[in-house]
């Protein structure tokens, strides 16, 4: 019976020292901190960093805190814009815990109250801008949206990291209004395009034979230029020949031109002056051939002996 009793109180032992290792030992992520409340109260000094933390059974009560980047989705909500134009807007909100003793004993559930925030300061930043101003400032509006959140949730212990619209959706007629506005902007940009292709087509097609023009126009002026350097030297080489030409070789071709007009059957002729100019060596030469032979000249004289 002893034996039985002392094995009984053993086991009770193990079983209580279990159950106190269990309550006292506790392991915090390196991505958690854990706050720990002793009788209920809790400060700095009872924030426990990331490891093997033990705690005090009964009396301590810890409770973790996620710091990584987290993120709600807000869903669709309707608000109204500065000029009564009714839209749908939802978005993304990214946030992380930056004081974990603030995040737990200064509100109950954070990612529920930001969420609830969210939804008025959204109607709150829409209503004072324009629909227009709403559909082109997307990133504006974000920005805004991000600080006036940062702002409520600072002494919550938490950051507002990034905010991001996601969708806005317009009233029908505002739609079918910006539908029409951007075929009649595709039409615009198509007739300009059209207009800029055919000016600088037209405007090729000119150069081009601005080109041309002035191509052709060198080449006469270099073929007329070719063509004067050829006439001056034929009439170089012209002048050469004639210039070695006797009178005699002039006057025989002159005979043989009169030869072909004779064979002619003209009865005009035009004889230019420089022929007869010609002709006069040839006519004297013919003379002195037609005269009858005569001795030629002595030396003068001879005196008879007296």
């Amino acid at each position: 019976m002893e034996l039985a009793a002392g094995v009984a109180t053993l086991a009770v032992i193990l079983v209580f020292l279990l159950i106190v290792v269990y309550l006292s030992v506790r392991i915090v992520n390196q991505y958690e901190k854990m706050v720990v409340f002793r009788l209920g109260r809790t400060n700095e000094q009872l924030v426990r960093e990331p490891g093997l933390r033990f705690l005090v059974p009964i009396i301590d009560r810890p409770v973790k805190v996620d710091l990584r980047e987290q993120f709600i989705e807000i869903p669709s909500q309707t608000t109204i814009t500065k000029d009564n134009a009714p839209i749908n807007v939802d978005f993304l909100i990214y946030w992380k815990i930056n004081d974990p003793l603030r995040s737990v004993v200064n509100v109950v559930n954070f990612p529920g109250a930001l969420q609830g925030i969210a939804t008025t300061t959204l109607r709150a930043v829409i209503g004072d801008i324009l629909l227009d101003e709403v559909l082109s400032k997307r990133e504006q509006i974000n920005e805004v949206l991000r600080v006036k959140l940062d702002e409520v949730t600072e002494r919550w212990g938490g950051k507002v990291t990034t905010v991001e619209i996601r969708e806005i959706i317009p009233p029908r007629d505002v739609q079918d209004a910006m539908n029409r506005q951007l075929s009649s902007e595709r039409t615009r940009r198509a007739v300009i395009t059209e207009s800029e292709g055919t000016r600088q087509a037209a405007i090729n097609v000119a150069e081009g034979q601005k080109q041309s023009e002035i191509l052709k126009a060198e080449g006469e002026r270099q073929a007329a230029i070719l063509r004067a350097e050829g006439f001056s030297q034929a009439l170089e080489r012209i002048y050469r020949a004639a210039s070695g030409v006797d009178q005699k070789t002039m006057a025989l071709q002159y005979l043989e031109a009169l030869k072909a007009l004779g064979a002619s059957p003209s009865t005009k002729y035009v004889i230019p002056v420089e022929f007869t100019r010609l002709l006069e060596p040839l006519s004297a030469f013919v003379d002195r051939g037609m005269q009858p032979d005569q001795p030629p000249a002595g030396p003068g004289p001879s005196r008879a002996a007296g």
